[in-house]
């Protein structure tokens, strides 16, 4: 079930329901949450028809398909379309994903869309990840060198290369930690999975020389060890990455350094 941060007071009603499109014989239907914060009105759950003879095979195609073709009010973010910028982020049939590239055969039934679970809503499908990527910029996303700099560039050895797969092909879409139980009741405090995992990426760069720094700043109840390895960050990645092994190999430095 999809935890939502409602507005003080409100419930989820059930919305419009908009006509069938003419003609068509292979339809979906679509439930889409809706909540515009100016109207002053509860959130509600419009519902739609899609004929998909007509459409593309990706949950984006279908909600592009709504907004150019049947109500031009939805919003929701979207870009690159190939899996690489994160906009469009969502709850879809419960599972916290990329529009772009969630297939609509992956779904069984009436597509169910919600914006990400316990984030505050700027529009309809709009989180407002304003925290979340403040908790990115409070871990230094970016080599940080004391030593002189060399004339071209900083060297690796292609062993050193590798240790960072797994950890630079996030995209910071958020899902991972909207999905996180430890993140959802303490977000104003722990960093949750996706900026740690970019705290890890750092930190092991054989190229970065602020790794006492980094994990100084680690060193806390909260920002780090509110993680109880529950994996839903690792479950619901839609890049197939793992956050809760970042986590735990720093909590692992962590230990390694005191003894």
């Amino acid at each position: 079930m999809v935890q939502l941060t409602l507005p003080k007071n409100s419930r989820i009603t059930t919305g419009k329901t908009w006509p069938k499109p003419e003609g068509a014989t292979n339809l979906r239907k679509f439930q889409i949450y809706r909540y515009d914060p100016d109207s002053g009105k509860n959130p509600s759950v419009d519902t739609y028809f899609i004929d998909m003879d007509a459409c593309g095979p990706m949950v984006l195609d279908a909600l592009i398909k709504i907004k150019n073709e049947i109500d031009p009010t939805l919003t929701f973010r979207r870009s690159c379309r190939e899996g690489i910028c994160g906009s469009c982020a969502m709850n879809i049939d419960g599972i916290n994903t990329l529009a772009c590239i969630y297939g609509m055969d992956e779904i069984k039934g009436d597509v169910k869309i919600y914006p990400l679970p316990h984030m505050p809503v700027v529009k309809d499908l709009i989180p407002d990840l304003t925290l979340f990527y403040a908790q990115h910029a409070s871990i230094m996303p970016w080599l940080e060198t004391k030593t002189q700099r060399p004339e071209k560039e900083w060297k690796q050895s292609i062993e050193d290369r590798k240790k960072l797969d797994g950890l630079y092909e996030c995209v910071m879409c958020a899902s991972c930690s909207t999905a996180c139980p430890s993140y959802w009741w303490n977000s104003d405090r722990y960093l949750g999975p996706a900026a740690l995992l970019h705290a890890y990426r750092w930190i092991i760069d054989s190229r970065d020389e602020a790794t006492g720094e980094r994990l100084d700043d680690l060193e806390d109840p909260f920002k780090l060890y509110r993680c109880h390895t529950i994996m839903n960050c690792a479950k619901t990645c839609p890049k197939g990455l793992n956050p809760a092994k970042a986590i735990a190999h720093i909590k692992q430095m962590m230990v390694e350094r005191v003894v």
